[in-house]
């Protein structure tokens, strides 16, 4: 084809950072270096065997036909049981629907609710998905600054003077990817309660909801404030807590209205969510998170190991993350200092160095909207967070000013 012309909609969208990272490193794994990985979105743990079991016995009894497109009945009045045993929240099956993982419902979601030129808030740092999401839905992001100092967290004030007729919904993640906060009650119910006064949606990402390490247990938004659940898209899934990375099992629970949309989008698009990895998730969904509290044990040393590590490093700062997996150091120190190949500008210099000199595999806070940090996942052995921080504090301690 001498004229291959691609759609407006691809040039606004960036790849994924953190698969690109992940790939990488394991590519230089394959090759038999010895990289740290830090860059991985998962958890290192099994998946748990009855989950196993259930899909397995769901392939040997045939159920690997199509379903109906929003998934089993059987799945989506399991989650509502689950929100009404755990939140006090009495969803119907009919405000739900299962897409083919977390990032799928967003991505439905978004494509539901957003017209060309319509505002979607997004508190900075973000995933990276959030918005090359919103662009491809026709939307604009708007970002909203956070407060370092303040673990990440920002004020009602704040989100409030970003809000314009054009503001169709703000996005909040809690527990974070990548900074691990997360927001305090008082702060998610005022958040919820503006989204009432301003007739906006709360897209509220809980996918790391269990995965803790406070006191007691965090709570679904529309819990703290249930006259606003008609505001709320609560967006969660298995792959964090019961480590179903790969099932891709998400979903969604919201107004009848926006989940009949997605609906049509799913029925338009992908269609049903694999068949089986709907019965394994159907198990998990019945027995909980019974097995979480060794992996929360480990996660909990890992990020210690980490946040100790960096003390180490003169300049260098990390807020302590009280769920998820992750840390986000600051590490603008290094910025203006060299190394054999260079100076080191930003975030992405700061990455390539730390790959290259010290075989430790991070991934860049820029993607994140933070060009001063870097992300990285204890999602790995307890042996391989300690070896990888030590690796850390000698690349530092080699930079020249």
């Amino acid at each position: 084809m001498k004229n291959m012309v691609l759609s407006e909609r691809v040039g606004k969208i960036k790849p994924s950072a953190t698969m690109a990272i992940t790939a990488k490193a394991k590519a230089l794994k394959a090759e038999g270096i010895d990289i740290i990985g830090f860059g991985a979105g998962e958890p290192d743990f099994d998946t748990p065997d009855f989950v196993k079991e259930a899909a397995i016995d769901a392939l040997r009894a045939g159920k690997t036909k199509y379903t109906p497109g929003a998934g089993i009945p059987e799945l989506r009045d399991a989650l509502c049981e689950s929100f009404r045993q755990d939140e006090g929240l009495d969803y119907k099956r009919g405000e739900t629907i299962i897409s083919s993982g977390g990032k799928h419902a967003l991505y439905n979601i978004f494509q539901a609710i957003l017209s060309d030129g319509d505002e979607v808030i997004i508190p900075i740092p973000y995933w990276v998905s959030f918005p090359d999401q919103v662009l491809l839905a026709g939307g604009i992001p708007v970002f909203l600054n956070t407060r370092e100092e303040q673990g990440f967290s920002f004020s009602v004030e704040d989100l409030e003077k970003l809000i314009t007729p054009k503001t169709r919904a703000v996005v909040i993640n809690s527990p974070s990817n990548p900074s691990g906060a997360a927001l305090g009650e008082d702060l998610l119910r005022d958040i919820l309660k503006l989204a009432v006064e301003r007739d906006i949606y709360v897209i509220w990402d809980e996918i790391y909801k269990k995965i803790y390490y406070g006191q007691g247990k965090l709570r679904s938004l529309p819990a703290l404030y249930p006259e606003g659940r008609d505001n709320v898209l609560v967006c969660g899934g298995l792959s964090k807590a019961y480590s179903m990375t790969g099932w891709r099992i998400g979903w969604t629970l919201g107004h009848s209205k926006v989940i009949s949309a997605m609906s049509m989008i799913q029925g338009q698009s992908t269609s049903n969510p694999t068949s089986f990895a709907q019965y394994g998730a159907l198990a998990a969904l019945r027995k909980g998170t019974e097995h979480i509290g060794p992996w929360l044990t480990a996660f909990r040393e890992r990020r210690d190991i980490l946040l100790e590590g960096f003390t180490k490093i003169e300049g260098a700062s990390c807020a302590k993350p009280e769920g998820a997996f992750y840390v986000f150091p600051n590490i603008s120190c290094w910025f203006g200092k060299q190394w054999d190949k260079g100076v080191i500008k930003d975030s992405y210099d700061a990455a390539a160095y730390l790959l290259e000199h010290a075989k430790v595999a991070v991934v860049p806070g820029e993607p994140f909207g933070s060009p001063e940090n870097i992300r990285l996942s204890y999602a790995l052995s307890t042996d391989d967070a300690r070896k990888g921080m030590n690796r850390i504090i000698e690349a530092s301690e080699a930079l020249r000013p």
